[in-house]
């Protein structure tokens, strides 16, 4: 191993270790993050025959028999016909529609993180000389990487992990033509395309699996951050309800967008991209990470947070029980769980705040905010099935490796278990998230229920108001109309005595005062008998009165007046009698 690693110490730039660049991009950088690209799932993973291929676009599907793959390069540098030269399929026209080549930068630094997992289950980051095995990858020496690639490996070395960060086409058809990769997998991590996809099996040898594997985290919100970053500690999430940033800008329904949230961070997008060759003696894991402005966490993050899941007690164990290589992508993927619980942490306090505005303002405009969330929380459906589908598929697709004769039935055995166990243990926390998921689908939707029907009790309060001002105004219109019934008859007396009724009076408009006001009397009294005797309620006539009983309703209402006191009357004597 000391002639392997001093090679190694000497194409490699050590600088020790170093802290994580930032994960957000340049503090400058004050612009929220774009949105991700619409996956286009049929150019997913390898089954598909026709990569990258538009029907409907392209206009020449004939078959080109005289088109040969194209010749691996020169000796030094046979990766150059990457991928045509390994897979013949994939053309340049092809190969540019993926971008797979054009999106990665030739020039600029390339680093590459190294893990190794030993065979006593050890993690190390760490050479002999007990330097950081980072690789700083520089145009200019960029054959001394192709060369470290091609150096064999120590045999204590069950894993090797290799976490490129700002990857440059050059590195990438490196590592394309040392490790047989398909270029499904570089496409479908520079275009967000859930995978997930086993190939190249070999009974007692190994294989390749892939897994892309959008997920969603948290950052803080780079259009409101300070200017001076504050110490994030476990409990500050929970204590940023007490100063809520306004989202009050136009905001859109689109779930590929990142999701603004009141207590100073988004929601966002993430790509998990991991391809295994899965070997009998070292196998090989290599975590892509393109360069984007979609803020992703460094390569340097994840290779720190994989390094300290093996020094883990209950991993460390795992490990040493099985050979399985596989555990190690298994440990991984828990790195997206811990990202989801934490983004559905920042909603459930973005939910308590939206609830708590519902109550204090009652404006219904909130429910478009609620509206939008609800639209991501949809989404995020879709998203925690691929994550599901991804662990499923570890499970039910073994390491052919350990049915070598390396391994004994028993270790076979053990293995086995121990990944069904594992991988049963991160679906129970996957549908611990799909549950958190529909609570708050619940309380969103509860929420909703709760500002719409205070504007129902808001409309009831408006029309109870409209309906009280309109009961004051028809018994106002009743009092004009009894005023005008009295004063009626009287007006129409004396506009008939005003004029030449000389056949009615036998003079010539002489007529006195007295003859009026008898006239004018008796006109009322028999405006208001008929009035009363045609109304359908009065507190003259009771309700189930005869039609008799409506004709002599003075007398009818005299006797009974007369009858009551009478009544009352006797009765008092009575009781005086007694």
């Amino acid at each position: 191993m000391s002639r392997a690693n001093n090679h190694r110490a000497s194409v490699m730039f050590s600088t020790g270790l170093r802290s994580a660049p930032s994960l957000h991009g340049t503090s400058s950088d004050r612009t929220m993050p774009p949105a991700i690209p619409t996956p286009i799932h049929r150019h997913a993973a390898p089954s598909g025959p026709w990569p990258w291929v538009d029907f409907d676009t392209d206009s020449d599907l004939m078959l080109n028999y005289g088109n040969t793959p194209t010749s691996p390069g020169t000796a030094g540098e046979s990766w150059r016909g990457y991928p045509e030269a390994l897979f013949g399929n994939w053309k340049p026209d092809q190969v540019k529609r993926s971008k797979m080549l054009s999106n990665s930068p030739e020039l600029g630094k390339c680093s590459a993180h190294w893990l190794d997992i030993l065979t006593n289950g050890a993690f190390t980051i760490l050479d002999e000389e007990g330097q950081d095995q980072t690789s700083t990858i520089a145009p200019e020496r960029i054959n001394e990487f192709w060369a470290l690639l091609q150096t064999p490996r120590p045999a204590n070395i069950r894993v090797r992990a290799l976490f490129v960060d700002n990857i440059s086409s050059t590195v990438l058809q490196m590592l394309g033509t040392r490790y047989n990769i398909e270029p499904f997998f570089f496409t479908s991590s520079l275009n967000w395309i859930p995978s997930h996809y086993q190939e190249e099996v070999r009974s007692g040898k190994g294989d390749h699996i892939t897994i892309t594997l959008q997920f969603m985290r948290t950052m803080q919100n780079p259009v409101t951050r300070p200017s001076t970053p504050t110490a994030e500690t476990p409990n500050s999430l929970r204590s940023i309800p007490l100063q809520h940033i306004s989202t009050d800008e136009p905001q859109v329904i689109d779930t590929q967008a990142p999701l603004s949230l009141s207590c100073g961070n988004i929601v966002l997008h993430d790509l998990l991209a991991i391809h295994m060759v899965r070997s009998e003696d070292s196998s090989t894991i290599i975590s892509y990470h393109p360069s984007s402005g979609c803020r992703r966490p460094p390569a340097k993050r994840l290779h720190s947070i994989v390094y300290r899941a093996g020094q883990s007690v209950y991993w460390q164990k795992i490990f040493a029980q099985s050979k399985d290589p596989t555990f190690l992508f298994l440990a991984i993927l828990w790195y997206p769980l811990y990202a989801w619980d934490q983004a559905f942490d920042a909603l459930y306090t973005h939910i308590n705040w939206l609830e708590s505005q519902v109550l204090l303002t009652d404006n219904i405009n909130l429910t478009h905010k609620l509206h939008i969330i609800q639209a991501h929380l949809l989404n995020y459906q879709s998203l925690l099935r691929d994550f599901q589908k991804s662990v499923e598929f570890l499970h039910k697709t073994p390491n052919p490796a350990m049915y070598s004769d390396k391994y004994t039935p028993n270790e076979r055995k053990i293995s086995m278990n121990l990944m069904a166990r594992e991988c049963g243990n991160l679906l129970s926390e996957i549908a611990r998230l799909e549950s958190r998921r529909l609570m708050q689908i619940s309380r969103l939707k509860n929420v909703m229920e709760l500002a719409f029907a205070i504007v129902n009790i808001e409309d009831s309060k408006h029309m109870r108001e409209l309906s009280e001002v309109t009961v004051r105004d028809s018994a106002a219109m009743k009092q004009i109309s009894y005023l005008t019934m009295i004063f009626l008859p009287a007006s129409f007396t004396a506009a008939v005595f005003g004029m030449n009724v000389n056949e009615v009076t036998g003079q010539q408009g002489q007529e006195t005062l007295v003859h009026y006001v008898a006239t004018a009397l008796a006109l009322t009294c028999a405006t208001s008998w008929l009035m009363v005797a045609c109304h359908s309620h009065s507190p003259f006539i009771s309700k189930d009165s005869t039609l008799v009983q409506r004709v002599m309703w003075p007398m009818f209402y005299i006797f009974k007046r007369f009858n009551g006191k009478w009544r009352q009357k006797s009765l008092k004597n009575f009781q005086d009698i007694v």
